[in-house]
């Protein structure tokens, strides 16, 4: 045996292919997965309108979510520091719009009664108030009635 192939048979016992196990290949333990282009990396904001005209809310009840104004609060609503639209009566929803000089503005507000209409003409009907107070009046004809 030639010292050349000496040499050689040391080579193929240490190389990666060897049959005697010196050597190693790795292999992969993941598939090779693609690049995903405009995955959903995050949760939605769940913004919108929650209640629609004619529903019914309660003072707290939120209207709209909302980034920027695109609703403005209008009577019996205010608007949260995220822009959040919420209820500070009892009352039905309604959507109105007002002109302005350069296109019009979407309002949301809330009545008091089924069957008024926004923007509330305050000359003809007055302003309306609502108090948490209870109406001794009409407690007092209850009272005289049930005696």
């Amino acid at each position: 045996m030639s010292f050349f192939s000496f040499t050689r048979c040391l080579d193929l016992q240490n190389g990666p292919f060897s049959s005697l196990g010196l050597g190693a290949v790795r292999t992969a333990t993941k598939r090779a997965g693609g690049t995903v282009r405009n995955h959903g990396g995050s949760p939605g904001q769940r913004l919108g309108v929650k209640k629609f005209a004619e529903q019914y809310v309660i003072p707290g009840n939120i209207i709209v979510r909302q980034r920027g104004t695109w609703f403005h609060p209008g009577q019996h609503v205010k608007m949260g520091k995220d822009h959040t639209l919420y209820a500070t009566v009892p009352g039905f929803v309604r959507f109105y719009k007002k002109p302005l000089r350069s296109g019009e503005r979407k309002y949301v507000g809330v009545v008091l009664n089924r069957g008024e209409k926004l923007p509330r003409d305050e000359a003809s009907h007055g302003r309306s108030r609502y108090s948490h107070l209870v109406n001794l009046t009409e407690l007092s004809k209850e009272d005289v009635v049930s005696s």
